[in-house]
Formats: structure tokens, sequence, C-alpha cells
């Protein structure tokens, strides 16, 4: 006994519509995966390669009435800019907030400031830094 097929023989009519469908979305999935790629790409360079300062905190130490944070900060040797700063109460209500400007020609400056609050802090958060 022999099995009875429905499909055509193989390259007799052409493709199916289901081949021509499936080879347009993957056409459509690689254009759209390619200008993806580049739009973040793009995005990456200008937050990374445009930055001509930037910072991290180190440690922080809060008081009652003040935190005082230690900040690492690195720049273009011909940039000044500022550092934004906040500090939180333990309810998550902001106590204080600063900015603290870095000028000069070092490229990679350490340095303590204090954060004035108006309750006590138990957070130290850079919030971003920029240049002028």
């Amino acid at each position: 006994m022999s099995t009875v097929t429905t499909r055509p023989p193989e390259g007799r009519y052409g493709r199916s519509s289901d081949e021509r469908a499936d080879r347009t979305l993957k056409v459509v999935g690689a254009v759209l995966s390619a200008a993806l790629l580049a739009l973040i790409g793009y995005f990456a360079y200008h937050y990374v390669g445009q930055s001509k300062i930037s910072a991290e905190v180190i440690a922080f130490d809060a008081g009652r009435d003040s935190v005082k944070v230690h900040l690492e900060v690195r720049k273009d040797a011909d940039a000044d800019g500022y550092c934004t700063l906040r500090s939180q109460a333990e309810n998550g209500a902001e106590v204080g907030r600063a900015d603290f400007r870095f000028d000069g020609d070092s490229t990679r400056i350490d340095k303590v400031v204090t954060l004035r609050t108006t309750s006590p802090g138990t957070t130290a958060e850079l919030l971003g830094c920029h240049a002028d």
C-alpha cells in the first residue's frame, strides 16, 4: 500500500505562498534588527562617548544634619562642570540636594564633600554630572 500525498511535486509549480511569506518575514526582521542595533549604538555613543565628566560615590557617612560623601570624579582636562548629589531619609523623602563644581586641569579628582540635610539622611546618591 502506498501513502497518498497532497503536495505537488517539488519545483513544478514554484514556491508556495508560505515560503514567500517566510522569506519576507526574514528580510523584514533582519532590517528591523539592524535598525535597532544602529539606534542602540547611536545612543550608547552619545551617552558614553560624549560624556566629558563622570563620577562615582566611593563612600558616605551620614550624620544628623549632613552627609559626608567621598566622590571620585573623572573628566577631560579642559572640562569644567558639576555633579548633583542628593540624600534621602529612611522613609524615602529627599532631605538634601546640592551641586558640587569641579574645575581645573586634573583628569581625576578624589574629594570629600559635605551635603547639608534638613533631617538625618540615610543615603548619598549621585544623580548625575554635567559639563559646562
